[in-house]
């Protein structure tokens, strides 16, 4: 089954810049210099990992041991890094605390890959610099802050393979496997744009990590949430045009499980939501952009409406008709497993009963005007009205029927 991110993950998210200076006895003055140059030390560092200098960039370390508990630093950091594509790389301090020869920072780490970011990714994160014997700073750790989650070179080695429409990135991964990804996006891509249209970047990062919990640490979410969802997407909702690309992330213990089919379905699935980003926001309801993503998946499988909807068939057959339209919550990972698929099922049913009823394109353009609303009240009903000239009540009236006579 297709996973997604409801909320924003951290990683795409925008830091504030709120500053808590706590001064030694030096004063205001001698804190705003060392400030500054802790700010040219990780300039320093952001240019050699751009110029990939590794002799510049571990003289922006303190000496190993200094602390303890960073998940990669140093030359292992350096070298997980070498094969990712990166057009730009910068820090750009926010919190900054003083403490005689020892400093505590919060940074936005900002960079764009190579192709495929329109606008930086930021990660938060926490640094700890010490003062060297000659008066420098030095960083002794730099780690995920709290508003942060782990980015896939702290997980281990990087290893990139290029496709014509993506770019696969993997830790602990065979070329071999991390080709078969890019073949996958490579075909989801284009049929994505033949059901969406052209206005998306029509590109794909997709990332592998070496195992479930190495998922769950890019999300900054327990593993057990998304053990047996075979990928999701980050920042699916809430985007805008000025977004940067979202990341497809691979659940490898889930995801090889599944047939070929099933694999394809699932890309597709999660490149749609990539697509549709700019379009989804805060008004736009989990049947809809789960559902659309699921049609999308599986537009030209030729399956049948109870070949893809097992569940909701078995609840219509034992009598149990569902009154009304997937709610949001029906959609929680950490839920009734059998729920969530009639949910999807249901949501998938509403947007292949509006592509039947009233044509894809004016699926399309219902889907854009949902999320172009702004907010959730009125949304659904308003675009019902503009774009397809009927109520919610009539809608769900519909549906229902839909529904019963596709799989009763």
């Amino acid at each position: 089954m297709a996973g997604r991110r409801r909320v924003l993950p951290k990683v795409a998210g925008t830091v504030g810049v709120a500053l808590a200076v706590l001064v030694g006895c030096g004063g205001a003055d001698a804190a705003d210099a060392a400030r500054a140059d802790v700010q040219r030390v990780l300039d320093r560092r952001a240019e050699a990992v751009l110029d990939r200098d590794a002799t510049a960039f571990r003289s922006t370390e303190a000496p190993t041991g200094s602390v303890q508990g960073q998940l990669a630093t140093g030359t292992a950091e350096f070298e997980n890094l070498r094969a990712l594509p990166l057009t730009s790389w910068s820090y750009h301090l926010n919190t900054f605390r003083r403490a005689g020869d020892r400093v505590t920072a919060e940074a936005a780490l900002r960079y764009r890959i190579r192709g495929y970011d329109k606008a930086p990714v930021t990660a938060v994160r926490t640094l700890t610099l010490t003062r060297a014997d000659g008066g420098g700073w030095r960083v002794a750790s730099d780690e995920p802050s709290k508003k942060g989650t782990e980015q896939l070179w702290e997980q281990g080695e990087i290893r990139a393979v290029r496709g014509e429409h993506s770019l696969v990135l993997g830790v602990g991964q065979a070329e071999r496997s991390l080709r078969g990804y890019a073949e996958l996006a490579d075909r989801a891509v284009p049929a994505v744009t033949r059901a969406w249209g052209e206005d998306w970047s029509r590109r794909v990062v997709v990332l592998v990590p070496k195992s479930l919990d190495g998922m769950a640490g890019l999300l900054g979410a327990p593993a057990s949430g998304y053990r047996g969802i075979a990928a999701v997407t980050t920042g699916e909702t809430g985007g805008s045009a000025k977004a940067p690309a979202d990341r497809i992330i691979v659940n490898p213990d889930a995801y090889p499980v599944l047939g070929a089919f099933g694999r394809q379905v699932v890309l597709t699935h999660e490149t749609a939501h990539v697509a549709t980003r700019a379009h989804t926001g805060a008004a736009t309801p989990l049947w809809l952009s789960e559902g659309y993503a699921d049609w999308v998946g599986y537009r030209s499988s030729g399956r049948t409406a109870a070949e893809v909807a097992p569940e909701l068939r078995r609840a219509v057959a034992e009598g149990r008709l569902p009154d009304a339209l997937p709610d949001d919550a029906d959609f929680g990972f950490a839920g009734d497993a059998t729920g969530l698929a009639r949910a999807y099922e249901g949501g998938w049913l509403a947007c292949r009963m509006i592509a039947d009823r009233w044509g894809e394109v004016r699926l399309n353009e219902f889907y854009r005007a949902v999320g172009e609303h702004g907010r959730r009240a009125g949304a659904v009903e308003g675009a019902l009205k503009e774009v397809l000239g009927t109520t919610l009540d009539e809608f769900t009236a519909r549906w229902r029927e839909y529904v019963r006579g596709q799989l009763g």
